[in-house]
């Protein structure tokens, strides 16, 4: 099991462990569902949700460093 705090954000960091066993990238676009008290994280693949392509392609435009650093901390 691995810990990682939330944010006054609501941001956290996937621990490295986790992102290497689930295979993610950088750029990748993840999943969440609630399943009772729980969180599911998962990977997104292409096809599995048209959302999920439109979220991609999206969130690829606000991925530069500049806009890293005009957000971190925020």
């Amino acid at each position: 099991m691995e810990f990682a705090k939330i944010t006054s954000r609501g941001r956290t960091t996937i621990p490295k462990r986790i992102r290497e066993a689930a295979d993610l990238n950088e750029g990748d676009v993840i999943a969440y569902e609630v399943e009772g008290d729980h969180v599911v994280v998962h990977k997104a693949t292409p096809g599995q949700d048209d959302c999920v392509l439109g979220l991609s392609k999206l969130s690829s435009e606000w991925a530069s460093p500049e806009d890293e650093e005009a957000w971190r901390d925020h």
